[in-house]
């Protein structure tokens, strides 16, 4: 987890976009939102806004292992910094992946 999240950011994220579909609606939570194309989404949030926006990006392959990825788009508007970090906190801890 971060301490801090800027308005505006980008990440490769190690996750299919089946994957990615099925954990986007328990990592935004309660919040309103809606479909704003086929690979983005806008949030709703108590002070403004956040856009989505992903698309697939070539596998990682390291030796024999495939991992997929997909690049995400991070847009917050009217946002202050403490809610963007409140926010994120649940969004990352939904995402995250345990490691063995």
């Amino acid at each position: 987890m971060q301490s801090h999240y800027p308005e505006a950011f980008e990440r490769d994220m190690a996750c299919s976009l089946a994957e990615w579909k099925g954990r986007l609606p328990l990592a935004i939570g309660d919040m309103p939102w809606e479909h704003v194309g086929a690979a983005a989404v806008r949030v709703c949030l108590p002070s403004g806004r956040l856009e989505l926006a992903w698309e697939p990006l070539p596998d990682r392959v390291i030796a024999l292992m495939r991992m997929p990825r997909l690049a995400v788009r991070f847009r917050f508007a009217g946002v202050p910094a403490e809610e963007r970090l409140h926010f994120m906190k649940h969004f990352d801890l939904v995402l995250q992946r345990g490691g063995g």
